[in-house]
Formats: structure tokens, sequence, C-alpha cells
């Protein structure tokens, strides 16, 4: 049996970019797994209105659909909301019906209201019928373990969090906030294996 993982995010500064390579990359070790990445951009708003019948196509045809987007100001960056209601019509049809969800985020500050991003990625996944899936990882620290695995605590999704830097450096991504979302990928893909096999 082969499944498809779809991750779908925006990144504005390139961290949520690493985050969604590090989703990919826990997917693809998960035999029988294709992964496709597909980056929201800015030029697929026209006339205030998201349109990319490419992505679309490729997110029908997903088993799991993974979402990511940097966290701004509370909650997702303009560019995903469009996005999301972009695939109004989607929702409609419930064409996502049953696929396996799951969704990340990152900002810089420890907390910046990061959860309100999940909150809203979970909910819209549930307005879509979808099978939400959570990291399932302890936080490290509660464990005595130093690898920084959920370090933030984070149970409705993967979080992530790296220091501001206005210098225009390359974007780096926390070992710890990676390791995590390799192994969220890994979930994503295991379950829905177990999905599409019947077995709860």
């Amino acid at each position: 049996m082969t499944i498809t993982v779809a991750i779908v995010y925006f990144s504005g500064s390139g961290h949520t970019h690493l985050m969604a390579e590090a989703v990919a990359s826990g997917a693809s070790q998960v035999s029988g797994t294709a992964v496709e990445m597909l980056r929201i951009t800015g030029e697929q708003i026209v006339n205030g209105r998201w349109q990319d019948p490419t992505i679309m196509e490729k997110l029908d045809l997903a088993d799991a659909i993974v979402f990511g987007s940097p966290t701004y100001m509370g909650g997702v960056a303009a560019q995903f909301k469009a996005f999301i209601d972009g695939a109004s019509e989607v929702w409609f049809a419930q064409n996502w019906k049953d696929k396996v969800a799951g969704g990340f985020t990152h900002s810089s500050s420890p907390s910046g209201d990061k959860q309100g991003t999940l909150l809203y990625l979970a909910i819209n996944a549930a307005q879509h019928s979808m099978i939400w899936v959570s990291p399932g990882e302890m936080p490290s620290h509660y464990l005595g373990k130093t690898d920084g695995v959920n370090r933030l605590g984070s149970f409705l999704g993967v979080m992530g969090q790296s220091q501001m830097d206005m210098s225009g450096k390359e974007a780096l991504l926390d070992s710890g906030d990676r390791l995590t979302a390799e192994k969220f990928g890994q979930r994503i893909a295991q379950a829905t294996l177990r999905w599409k096999k019947g077995e709860f």
C-alpha cells in the first residue's frame, strides 16, 4: 500500500519552510510514503483571492494533509488564511473528508500565542471533516532527555521557535524543533497507513 502526504505551508522568513522540510523528511522515512511539499506564496493571491489549481489538485489526491504557517500577531499568516478561504469550495463539497490532518507553526517568541494558530488549523481541519493527528510526544525535559523533542510542550500540533534576527541571515531551526517535526512526519505517515488499512 502506498500513501501520499501533502505538506501545504507558507513561510515568510524561512523557518516554517525548514519545519516543512523536517516533516517531509520524517514522513518519507515510512515505507510506501510519497511526500508533496506545496508552498503557498503571495503571488498566488490575485485580486485578494488565492488560487492555484495545481496545488488544489495535489491536495485532493493526497491521503494526508499537514498544514503549516508562521504565527503572526497570534494567528496564521495572511497568505495562508487566503489559501484556507480559497479552499471553501473544497469544504462545501467535503472533498477532504476522512483525510488525515495535522499542523505546525513557528514564531520568534517562546509563546508567541502559537496555540491560537494551531487551534485555527485544527478547527479548519474539523470543518473539512478530516482526522486530526497530534504530535504524540511528551516534552523531553519531563523524561530527563536532552534531545529537545517537544521542548515547547505542545500537544495539539508542532511548535517551533527561533530568536528574531533582523540582519537578513539565513534561517536556522532549533535542533529539537527539527527532530520534533521529523517525528511528527513519521507519525502522520504511520497514522495514515493504519487509517487506510482500517487498523485503529
